[in-house]
């Protein structure tokens, strides 16, 4: 049973640490998982992140930022995620569709709605059935980030207003979906979150098996 399970928050949140400890116990059972992330996921994709999140690069207007991240959406998905499920697989991906709303509508303001119809056309009405939404104060994302060692990105550097602005639109999202939603303290335990998220999602593809997967494609 192919099951498309998504993580999001704010950064710093531990969406990329989470998708490898949960795909280390789903492995130990004998499950056929496949690890991808956003932007990137392809050589193409893995092309325009550098541009996208290199401080350095150069300057990107919020419209060419979108356009951009839905570019390499859309060659994932074609490349990546949709054949990885065709073969069954769970698929666990470091942000999707709703970073793209969080970030880009949300923290840089450009209309949700418009935004929504290009992700559609991106990625062909591709839905996941799941979603996990890692969730802490953005001030204490930030710092995590800055402890972590590793290079702050172009969109680290946004100031505390933005990094606000998309967890608010994370947690109204979140509880107005609950059918797809989940949402996890993620201050918790490495460990204790990944063992709970992989219960999630094992229960979550019990059901899929129930259901058909009516709830992955729309449209």
């Amino acid at each position: 049973m192919s099951l498309f399970v998504t993580f999001e928050g704010p950064d710093g949140a531990g969406k990329s640490t989470q998708v490898r400890l949960v795909a280390d116990l789903l492995r130990k059972s004998g499950t056929h998982v496949v690890l991808t992330r956003e932007p990137g996921g392809t050589p193409l994709g893995e092309r325009i992140r550098s541009v996208l999140l290199d401080p350095g690069e150069c300057a990107i207007v919020p419209r060419a930022e979108a356009l951009l991240m839905s570019a390499a959406r859309s060659q994932h998905v074609s490349e990546v995620i949709q054949p990885a499920l065709e073969d069954g697989a769970i698929v666990l991906c470091d942000r999707f569709v709703d970073s793209t709303l969080a970030y880009q509508g949300a923290g840089r303001g450009l209309s949700v709605p418009a935004l929504t119809k290009l992700q559609e056309f991106a990625v062909e009405s591709l839905k996941p059935d799941l979603t996990i939404l890692l969730d802490l104060p953005p001030s204490s994302g930030i710092q995590r980030r800055r402890e972590s060692g590793i290079p702050l990105n172009r969109l680290d550097e946004d100031d505390l207003a933005f990094h606000q602005r998309v967890r608010e639109w994370y947690v109204q999202e979140a509880r107005q979906h609950p059918e797809r939603w989940t949402v996890l303290d993620a201050t918790r335990p490495e460990g204790e979150l990944a063992v709970e998220i992989a219960e999630l999602i094992r229960v979550r593809g019990r059901t899929g098996e129930l259901n058909a997967g009516t709830n992955r494609v729309s449209g």
